[in-house]
């Protein structure tokens, strides 16, 4: 039993390293990959299953006129810092302000301006900057709001606020403001226009900005390589007049007025359009489901047996290991196995690798409490099954593999009934690594239209699909009741 322990062992440090050196690859120098923030509108968003914006146009035929390949990766505002630095995307591209980073990164030349401003509803006693005192006030984090908010210039003003509101995205802030739960949401100039511009009834933009700002094209701290050439194109476009094209085609009037007109009139392709993403998304979410399955249930059985081993060190180990992963939260794992390559071993790691580290993570975290579950079931079990099967002339494995785990299974299925479920739910997580599936996907779609039907949509889902998980691990339950 102790050499097969150790074997597995090894195995098991094997795979993992393969795992994350077979996602290693070197980097394509003809392929152009943005960071951006996908319910950032109308820089970057999804529109019927494609990523549009202002932004993503002219990142497009930058890359065109160089002669790239681009790729555009959606990415977790708070983590776009480590996205950078560990390679994963070679520039952030998306209404990315300068002001007050000029420092952080490589920067383009600015292409924007751009202005911090508070909305509120039409019909809110607040026609300044000072009627906020006493509300409470939303921004979305890491933004320059967030900034110019809790500056020196502003402190008296964000210290008569009732509260500071730290939200996700600004589809979150908004609907918010909707239900009620906040009086005014600061955010960019180009983002509020766009959010308001067919709900003017609604909402309205303050007079009083509280900051100016330039947008630019971040890169890795001295990239200037890329920069430049990404700056000979951006300055090819100002000159024949690609990029004021462009700029008309997202901030004009009339072109604004009739892309509203088009999408009411498109609302059944666009209600279709929008399932067949968050469809796509649910795929995603199936692949991570039945992967960490796959993986986590026999992981689960081997740290068991660890746990239980009469070897010291194996048991300690073991120990510490389900200690660790039930005591740190999922999320925090998922950016330890995507972003600790890079930054504790100064591994490159290429965009394939944010899928299978969001297996590899929540196979790790799911084999600790599957291990946990396992360990009760084989203690519950008499040691006279044991005495028994060695009377009869059963080695030790013999023993555990056709007499004991059997009966096993059938004691812990409720418990890993449980675990199950969650693991549905819990697949959401991965959008803390901006992997694309569809929670991620109903995010974006809810940014882009400003609407809670995606959430909706994504809550039937799940439903729909535990309800499925909770009847087939009923039935089988019922087919192991073989007593009964």
């Amino acid at each position: 039993m102790k050499k097969f322990l150790r074997l597995t062992l090894a195995f098991l440090l094997m795979f993992s390293f393969m795992s994350v050196f077979s996602s290693v690859e070197a980097k394509d120098d003809h392929v152009l990959t943005v960071g951006f923030d996908q319910n950032f509108p109308p820089f970057g968003y999804v529109s019927k299953g494609k990523f549009v914006g202002f932004d993503i146009d002219l990142a497009r035929e930058a890359a065109k006129r160089m002669g790239y390949k681009l790729k555009l990766q959606p990415i977790d505002w708070d983590s776009k810092d480590m996205e950078l630095d560990s390679g994963t995307i070679d520039c952030i591209w998306n209404g990315f302000t300068m002001t007050g980073r000029e420092n952080k990164y490589t920067w383009s030349k600015p292409y924007l301006n751009n202005r911090q401003v508070v909305i509120v509803k039409k019909d809110a006693k607040i026609k300044t900057l000072k009627d906020l005192k006493g509300k409470i006030v939303a921004c979305q984090k890491e933004s320059s709001a967030e900034s110019a908010l809790e500056s020196k210039k502003y402190t008296t003003l964000t210290n008569s606020f009732k509260q500071l509101l730290k939200v996700a995205d600004y589809n979150t802030g908004l609907m918010d403001l909707s239900s009620g739960g906040i009086d005014a949401i600061a955010m960019d100039e180009f983002v509020a226009k766009f959010q308001i511009k067919d709900k003017t009834d609604t909402y309205r933009i303050l007079n009083q900005s509280l900051s100016s700002e330039k947008y630019a094209i971040g890169f890795k701290k001295g990239n200037t390589a890329l920069r430049d050439k990404v700056q000979k194109q951006m300055d090819a476009m100002i000159k024949d007049g690609t990029f004021n094209k462009l700029s008309k085609k997202w901030f004009g009037e009339n072109v604004a007025s009739q892309s509203d007109a088009s999408t009411s009139k498109n609302a059944t392709s666009l209600i279709v359009s929008d399932l067949k993403q968050l469809g796509t998304g649910m795929l995603t979410t199936l692949q991570i489901f039945f992967l960490t399955l796959l993986f986590s249930l026999p992981l689960g059985l081997l740290i068991a047996l660890g746990r239980m081993s009469k070897h010291g060190v194996i048991k300690n180990i073991m120990r510490i290991y389900i200690s660790i992963m039930r005591g740190t939260p999922l999320m925090l794992q998922l950016l330890v196995v995507y972003f600790g390559p890079y930054y504790m071993f100064g591994i490159n790691v290429s965009s394939a690798y944010r899928g299978i580290a969001v297996v590899i993570a929540f196979v790790l975290n799911y084999a600790a409490y599957f291990a946990e579950i396992y360990r009760s079931g084989i203690a519950s079990m008499e040691r006279g099954q044991y005495e028994a099967a060695q009377v009869l002339g059963y080695s030790p494995v013999q023993t555990f593999f056709i007499i004991i785990l059997p009966q096993v299974w059938k004691r812990i299925l409720p418990s890993i009934t449980n675990e199950v479920i969650t693991l549905v739910k819990d697949t959401s997580l991965a959008f803390s690594i901006a992997y694309a599936e569809m929670f991620t996907q109903a995010k974006a779609l809810a940014a882009n239209e400003r609407s809670m039907m995606p959430f909706v949509a994504a809550a039937i889902f799940y439903y729909v699909f535990n309800f499925i998980v909770a009847a087939f691990m009923e039935y089988l339950e019922k087919r192991m009741s073989y007593y009964e």
